[in-house]
């Protein structure tokens, strides 16, 4: 209707300009020719008027056909929304229905389980009714069955449990054991070191007892200049032709040594004499401490360590543990960690380089407090080391939780090294006090009859009471003795336990 109404008033419009311009064209006639000119004015106007209608004609017939359009739009419309009312409708019925069935459902499900409620209730009373029956025929309660149960399940559980463990334990040990032996005989094999104990030298020989004299000097000033310049106390008694030399920094011992030789040969005795011997003593030291650690460096096939280390190594050319020269010992820790690194398919440079350095602490250790396995870590980690060599430096000796394959290499391998024959000397008071300690661990355990430490500390027999202890007991008590051995006693290589437990039947015939 909008579309007829616009087509009516264009028509209009355009009637009103015919008009319009016919009667500018009638006025702008001038009147001297108004009579000339009176019929092609209405002619003109005629045919304005023609034309005005003609276009009003034209106009009608748009507005009509516009309007045809429009209603056929209009019924295309309509029926396109009666289709979408009955959609509508169509799913709100669907609706309707879907929402019935819920509900018959639902109320299906709450009688379902008001049944079920139900049944779970006479339930429980016939269980309840069952339990009582079972008490008054058994004369026990609840709670003392289920205590003579748990009892009953748990012995059969931990026989089982401890059935099972001697069987994994059987089987990965045999595996373990056979897989360690060739590897630990294939490093030792390929590494034959010397296995001659060095010692400290801690007495210098003189070449006649008038030495004595002149190396104490007038009032005793040559050898307080002596001590004062080395910080060594030299010890002077009724040992015929040496001085002895008594001082906990080897590399100050090694000082005093040499000084106190290039006196001797020398001749000349006296405290400005004493401390010129003394600097050229030290500057030696220092230069054999930087080829000693450069030469541990390259025998052990370590490259590229900082100065400072190499240096802080060297000093254990001078240090010994046990009668063991410390230097040595390192080199030959890293040759055994490379060597079953290699076997076992870790990292070679690792463990080699941890094994060189794991005992670099005790260069220093008597400057500074704490294990030396921490000492030797921390200058690891300050002159640059990977952390992987500084853990393996750390927990040699269990200061930490070891935690990679290399930390273990470089403590089997540092046993090893320190438990093999002749390669240690021990006092006869640590080793008594060793033997000591591992029976007062057996013995401490209940059930033991005697225990026995053999193999030089390296083994422990215990004798338990068959009455007491039976055969799974036995197995636990061999693992917790290994537990407090590892746990409270240090000690090199590794401590066999063995628990024997033997059952004697007498009888007489009379």
């Amino acid at each position: 209707m909008e579309v007829a109404i616009t087509a009516v008033v264009v028509g209009i419009v355009c009637l009103l300009i015919g008009g319009a311009v016919a009667y500018f064209i009638v006025r702008g006639r001038t009147a001297a020719g108004e009579v000339a000119a009176g019929v092609e004015n209405e002619r003109l106007l005629a045919d304005a008027q023609a034309q005005t209608k003609e276009m009003v004609l034209e106009a009608k017939e748009e507005a009509h056909r516009i309007r045809t359009s429009a209603e056929q739009d209009a019924r295309e419309r309509r029926a396109q929304v009666q289709k979408l009312e009955q959609r509508i409708l169509q799913k709100e019925e669907n609706l309707d229905r879907r929402l019935d069935q819920l509900e018959k459902r639902e109320r299906g499900l709450n009688q379902r389980e008001e049944e079920i409620e139900q049944h779970r209730l006479k339930i429980d009373e016939l269980i309840a009714q069952q339990r009582l029956e079972l008490e008054r025929v058994s004369g026990l309660t609840r709670d003392e069955a289920i205590e003579m149960l748990m009892r009953s399940i748990e012995v059969e559980v931990r026989e089982q449990a401890n059935r099972m463990v001697r069987q994994i334990e059987g089987q990965a040990k045999e595996e373990a054991d056979e897989r360690a032996r060739r590897i630990i005989t294939t490093a030792i094999q390929r590494w034959a070191s010397d296995q001659v104990s060095e010692s400290s030298v801690a007495v210098v020989p003189l070449p006649s007892e008038e030495m004595k004299g002149r190396i104490i000097g007038r009032e005793g000033r040559n050898i307080r200049a002596l001590e004062m310049a080395t910080g060594v106390d030299l010890i002077i008694d009724d040992t015929p032709e040496a001085v002895i030399l008594s001082g906990f920094d080897p590399v100050r011992r090694e000082i005093a040594r040499q000084a106190l030789n290039k006196l001797i040969q020398d001749g000349r005795i006296h405290p400005a004499r004493i401390e010129e011997m003394v600097e050229k003593a030290r500057s030696e030291v220092e230069t054999i401490i930087k080829e000693e650690g450069e030469r541990a460096a390259f025998e052990a096939g370590v490259h590229g360590l900082n100065p400072d280390l190499l240096k802080s190594l060297g000093r254990l050319h001078f240090r010994f543990s046990m009668g063991q020269n410390v230097l040595k010992h390192s080199v030959e820790v890293a040759h055994l960690c490379a060597m079953m690194a290699a076997e076992m398919g870790a990292d070679v440079n690792v463990a080699r380089r941890a094994g060189l350095l794991h005992d670099l602490g005790k260069g220093v250790s008597h400057e500074v407090e704490g294990p030396h396995a921490l000492i030797g870590a921390d200058i690891a980690k300050r002159l640059g080391q990977p952390p992987k060599v500084v853990h393996a430096i750390a927990a040699h000796h269990f200061e930490e939780e070891p935690q990679t394959v290399e930390a273990f290499l470089v403590q089997a391998a540092d046993a090893i090294s320190g438990a093999r024959p002749g390669a240690r000397r021990d006092s006869l008071e640590s080793y008594v006090k060793r033997l000591e300690a591992l029976e007062n661990i057996a013995n401490s355990f209940d059930g033991v009859d005697k225990s026995f430490a053999i193999q030089a500390g390296r083994e422990v027999r215990i004798v338990v009471k068959p009455e007491d202890v039976d055969d799974l007991a036995a197995a636990r008590m061999a693992r917790d003795i290994v537990s407090k051995i590892e746990e409270t006693l240090e000690y090199p290589g590794q401590i066999k336990v063995m628990v024997i437990r033997e059952k004697r039947v007498v009888d007489y015939a009379k």
